[in-house]
């Protein structure tokens, strides 16, 4: 009996150390596997690694780990020239193969999501425009809000405004539209007008429609993982897409 308790104590004492240095090893592997995504995609700050599975060793030995986590950051969205950031950036990563020399990582398959806040969309906006939530039911058509005073609109554009026409599209104050957002191409927000309000001097409708219909370009996602699907929701536009055979590293 007292064999078998000291076998059982020996048991525990072994299964402890070996968790440690499991979890030990995988902290490590974070580490080390973030600081190589953020070299292999360019990204600003580095990202954060989570390792799922145990035992983490025995995933090792066979080069293939069941589950990988990352959230991004420094991953930016440009449109005029103005750079915003894009929060909330995720990838949840399947079957992830790793190469005879531990170089490099490919993922069978990977979904991830993304986030835009209304301000930063704001911020990438044509000058004198604000972006924001246009309400449950034209969310629910995957549409924004666009509002902003006419003339400072058209102004902030370069538009050519003749003076005897400038005193009416400064009384006309402020415009809202309200805009469709599409995903083109898996990296690229197109917002496109739905309903234009009236305009009080002929011509300018175009002219405005040209101003509010913009291309939102989201850089640093891998090229691999494509984002298909936007949602307008009350916290900003937030996006969802999957891969495969996603590079992690190398």
């Amino acid at each position: 009996m007292r064999a078998l308790r000291i076998l059982l104590i020996t048991a525990v004492i072994l299964g402890g150390l070996f968790i440690g240095a499991d979890r030990i090893a995988v902290n490590m592997a974070e580490s080390e596997t973030a600081d190589r995504i953020r070299s292999s995609q360019g990204l600003s700050a580095t990202p954060e690694v989570s390792i799922k599975g145990f035992p983490f060793l025995t995933q090792v030995a066979g080069k293939q780990l069941d589950e990988v986590d990352v959230s991004l950051a420094g991953i930016t969205a440009t449109a005029g020239g103005h750079t915003v950031n894009v929060t909330e950036v995720t990838a949840e990563l399947r079957d992830v193969k790793v190469d005879s020399s531990y170089s490099s990582a490919v993922a069978g398959s990977a979904n991830g999501s993304a986030r835009i806040s209304y301000e930063d969309l704001t911020k990438a906006a044509p000058e004198g425009a604000t972006v924001g939530y246009a309400g449950p039911e034209r969310a629910a058509k995957g549409q924004v809000e666009v509002t902003g005073p006419l003339f400072d609109l058209l102004k902030g554009a370069g538009v050519d405004i003749p003076g005897r026409a400038e005193s009416l599209l400064k009384a006309a104050g402020d415009v809202t539209t309200y805009s469709s957002v599409v995903l083109k191409g898996g990296t690229t927000v197109q917002l496109k007008a739905q309903d234009l309000p009236s305009i009080p001097v002929p011509g300018f409708e175009r002219k405005l429609r040209e101003i509010v219909d913009y291309d939102l370009k989201i850089e640093g996602i891998p090229p691999s993982l494509s984002l298909d699907r936007v949602e307008a929701t009350a916290d900003g536009l937030k996006f969802a897409g999957t891969g495969k055979d996603v590079a992690l590293v190398g």
